[in-house]
């Protein structure tokens, strides 16, 4: 029904700046929020940022003022904007959709790309 490719993810040193991409594709009119969430080795995954259908933003306290989430509807396209990144940053960053149909709802979620930040 949805399908999600990510891509932007890459090896960057400590305050460098990247920009993650989030392609959908399928019934994207069924999609309610998207959400970008990441996974670091031995930890739980977690949500960073996510923006919903009506362009409400909310952040995770640890990169908000750094990351920046946005859409581009025209392109069916989800951003995350990377600034000033931490060694902790380090992660599988995934891209999700909520989709809803009246109170019903699904989760989808990307292949996931690599975020390395390293000296």
């Amino acid at each position: 029904q949805v399908q999600l490719v990510e891509s932007g993810g890459g090896l960057v040193q400590p305050g460098g700046s990247l920009r993650l991409s989030c392609a959908t594709s399928g019934r994207v009119f069924s999609i309610n929020a998207v959400g970008w969430y990441r996974q670091a080795p031995g930890k739980e995954r977690e949500l960073v940022a996510a923006i919903n259908s009506g362009g409400s933003t909310n952040y995770a306290a640890s990169v908000k003022g750094r990351f920046t989430i946005s859409r581009d509807n025209a392109k069916n396209t989800v951003y995350l904007q990377m600034n000033s990144l931490k060694p902790e940053d380090t992660a599988v960053y995934y891209c999700n959709a909520e989709t809803r149909i009246l109170t019903t709802t699904y989760d989808y979620w990307g292949q996931g790309t690599q975020v390395t930040v390293s000296s």
